[in-house]
C-alpha cells in the first residue's frame, strides 16, 4: 500500500473496536467523514450509540495524533440513532483524503437532518453558468475552458470553476497544476490566460480517487462558492460532471444558477442523455440558454468538406425539442484534443482556426442572451 497520510489514517483507525460490539469502527464506518487538510488537519465524525463508551471519542483522538504527519485533530460526535444508514464498509481501509483537502473548513458540525438549503446569492460572481452534458467524452470541458478563454480575451471578467469532482480535467486543459496558496482564510484562485481557475485536481493527487457522497460534494462546491477569493466577476462558468447526480443538484441549491450550456455530440445514444440533463435543470427551476454541438464534423484536409463521422443534426434535434437556440457546431479539430492536452486551448493556440472561431461565437451568444456587456 502506498504510504499516504490516507492509508496511515486508516491504518491507524482500523485496530480500535467498540467495546459494545467488539467490531472494528473503521470497518463498521462508525469512524466516517474523514477530512485532512494540506498542513495536516484531521476531522472526523464518530457516530455514538446511547449504549457506547464515551472514552471512544478520546481513543480514536490520540490515535490519529500520533499519526505522521497529522498537526491537529477534531473529532465530531453525533448521535448514531440520528444518523443517515450507511452502506456496507469498503474491503479495503482506503478513506480517501486529498493530499490539500479544502484549506478552510466549517467549523460547525453539519445538520442531523438537513433539509434542502436555500440558494445563497454571491453578487460578487456575476451571472454563474453551468456547462453540463448528459455523458462523458462529448469534449464538455474542452468547450468550457474555450469559451472561458474567450469571454476573457472579450474583456469580461471570468472564473472557471471545476465541479467535476470525479474527475477534474480543468488543471491539465488550462495548463495550471499548483496547490493554490491561502490569504485571510480565502483560497487564493491560480490565473491561467486570463481566467480565474479553481479545481479539486489543484487538492489532490492525480492518481487519488474522489470517492464521496453527496453531502461531501455539496460542501467542496459551497466552499468553491464561498471561501475563494473571486473578487468581482462578470461570469462564473461551472464545469460539472456528466450526468444529473450530486453535483447539479449541489450547484443549485447552493446559489442561483442563471442558466445551463448542453454540450452534445451528434449522435443520438448523447442527446438522449443530454435531453435528461436539460430536463433536470429545468425541473430545479435554471433555464437552458442553448445547445453546443462538439465534433459536429470533420474538415477533409484535401477537400476542406466537413464529414459526419458521428452523424448529423442531433444537436438541431436536441435543440428544437428543448426549444432553445442551437449555440454552435463546433468541428472535430485534431488540434483542439491536442490543445486540452498540453494546457493551450484551442482560441489561444490557433484563434483564426474554424473550431476556435464557432466556440468564439458561442461564448459571444451566451453573454448576449444573458445582456451582459464587458466593464469598460
Amino acid at each position: 500500500m502506498t504510504d499516504t497520510l490516507q492509508a496511515r489514517l486508516a491504518e491507524a483507525l482500523a485496530p480500535i473496536a467498540n467495546p459494545r460490539t467488539g467490531a472494528s469502527i473503521y470497518q463498521t464506518q462508525q469512524v466516517r467523514d474523514i477530512a485532512a487538510t494540506r498542513d495536516g488537519k484531521v476531522r472526523v465524525t464518530l457516530l455514538l450509540a446511547a449504549q457506547d463508551d464515551p472514552t471512544l471519542a478520546r481513543q480514536v483522538r490520540q490515535a490519529l495524533e500520533k499519526v505522521e504527519g497529522v498537526t491537529d485533530v477534531r473529532v465530531d460526535v453525533r448521535d448514531s440513532a440520528e444518523a443517515p444508514p450507511s452502506a456496507a464498509a469498503p474491503s479495503a481501509p482506503a478513506a480517501p483524503k486529498p493530499r490539500g483537502a479544502l484549506p478552510v473548513m466549517d467549523t460547525a458540525p453539519a445538520p442531523r437532518t438537513p433539509a434542502a438549503p436555500t440558494p445563497v446569492a454571491y453578487p460578487n460572481l456575476g451571472r454563474v453558468i453551468a456547462v453540463s452534458s448528459g455523458k462523458g467524452g462529448v469534449g464538455k470541458s474542452t468547450v468550457t475552458t474555450n469559451i472561458a478563454i474567450a469571454l476573457a480575451k472579450a474583456g469580461y471578467r471570468v472564473g472557471l470553476m471545476d465541479a467535476d469532482i470525479y474527475g477534474p480535467n480543468i488543471p491539465r486543459m488550462m495548463g495550471v497544476d499548483e496547490a493554490p496558496p491561502v490569504k485571510d482564510e480565502k483560497i487564493q484562485p491560480l490565473v491561467a490566460h486570463g481566467v480565474k481557475v479553481i479545481s479539486l485536481g489543484f487538492l489532490i493527487e492525480r492518481d487519488q480517487p474522489a470517492i464521496w457522497r453527496g453531502p461531501i460534494v455539496m460542501k467542496i462546491i459551497t466552499q468553491f462558492l464561498r471561501d475563494v477569493a473571486w473578487d468581482e466577476l462578470d461570469l462564473l462558468l461551472v464545469d460539472m460532471p456528466p450526468g444529473t447526480g450530486d453535483a447539479q443538484l449541489s450547484l443549485v441549491q447552493a446559489t442561483n444558477v442563471a442558466g445551463a450550456v448542453i454540450v452534445t455530440t451528434p449522435q443520438e445514444v448523447s442527446v438522449g442523455d443530454a435531453l435528461r440533463g436539460a430536463m433536470m435543470f429545468r425541473r430545479v427551476g435554471v433555464p437552458v440558454l442553448g445547445v453546443v454541438e462538439n465534433m459536429s464534423y470533420f474538415e477533409s484536409p484535401e477537400t476542406g468538406k466537413p464529414l459526419a463521422i458521428f452523424g448529423t443534426g442531433g444537436g438541431k434535434r436536441l435543440a428544437d425539442e428543448l426549444q432553445v437556440p442551437l449555440l454552435g457546431e463546433v468541428p472535430l479539430h485534431p488540434p483542439v484534443l491536442e490543445g486540452a492536452d498540453r494546457g493551450s486551448p484551442i482560441v489561444v493556440s490557433e484563434p483564426d482556426c474554424s473550431a476556435a472561431r464557432k466556440l468564439t461565437a458561442v461564448a459571444m451568444s451566451i453573454v448576449n442572451q444573458l445582456g451582459i456587456k464587458p466593464p469598460a
